[in-house]
């Protein structure tokens, strides 16, 4: 389940992860009761909907890894839920509409995404349908024409991302009405210092380098004949201009809006967690 220089010891599975999954147990069995109620109250159908928790941070953060693992646990529930996991990368918009538009170089910023059709997604599993996203591909580091994912009335949806807490698509003018994260029950923020995230960047862009971009087929394949400090010196320009900025700028001002936050130090590990009452 770790994602690649994302280490998680099972101790900390044990004090941290284990007591979130607990109280995300209490939120859902309280919501969906409440749901059932009211739904028995009109005369529809009892289902109790699904759950939804969004987990924002930054790129290198380890919001995969902590996803991943929650999803685990949740589906070990004595409840044996459904459970499906959805990244915002498959909103992201293909690059040959980011390269018309110039924003290639912006992937990631919030008027890169498909604002319209991640909240069209949102809408379809709040209203109990069957949902798809597109699926991405971070070797092609592009949308993957033709295939989706399909999300069909799970009792919990993780929905990870850059973007999930923010209030702005990035384009001018009107602000938009609906935000991803009026669909959340719950919204969970990871957060690190950002001298710590950058390094976190550089050693997972050189381990890249090592394994996946030696792969004719991958978009960065042009990187993988970089000598160490090529490498670095590449990863740090990139962070500086793109990651750092869109931290900075996008994602760290969404913090005080998530429900749970988790303060990890330089090694991974979790140093804190504040929960918003």
């Amino acid at each position: 389940m770790r994602g690649l220089n994302e280490p998680v010891s099972l101790a900390e599975v044990e004090e941290i992860y284990l007591p979130i999954s607990r109280l995300l147990h209490l939120h859902v069995e309280a919501t969906q009761a409440l749901r059932r109620a009211t739904e028995t109250f009109l005369g529809t159908p009892a289902t109790g909907g699904t759950y939804v928790i969004g987990i924002a941070g930054s790129v290198a953060v380890g919001k995969s890894t902590f996803s991943r693992v929650l999803r685990a646990l949740i589906a070990r529930w004595h409840s044996q839920p459904k459970v499906a996991l959805v990244t915002t990368d498959g909103f992201l918009l293909p690059n040959r509409e980011l390269e018309s538009r110039g924003l290639l170089a912006r992937k990631g910023f919030p008027e890169s995404y498909d604002v319209r059709k991640l909240i069209a997604f949102m809408s379809a599993v709040a209203a109990g349908e069957r949902a798809s996203a597109p699926v991405y591909s971070h070797q092609s580091y592009d949308i993957v024409p033709g295939r989706t994912y399909d999300v069909d009335r799970p009792d919990v949806l993780i929905v990870e991302g850059l973007n999930v807490l923010q209030t702005s698509d990035g384009q001018t003018g009107r602000p938009p009405r609906v935000f991803v994260s009026d669909y959340f029950d719950f919204s969970i923020y990871i957060d690190a210092d950002e001298h710590d995230i950058e390094a976190w960047y550089i050693a997972r862009f050189q381990t890249l380098r090592e394994k996946v971009f030696r792969d004719p087929r991958s978009y960065f394949h042009r990187y993988a004949s970089l000598t160490d400090d090529q490498a670095r010196e590449t990863a740090r320009e990139i962070w500086r201009t793109i990651n750092g900025v869109n931290l900075r700028e996008n994602i760290s001002p969404t913090r005080d809006r998530a429900r749970l936050v988790l303060e990890k130090a330089a090694d991974h590990s979790v140093r804190q967690v504040r929960l918003r009452r």
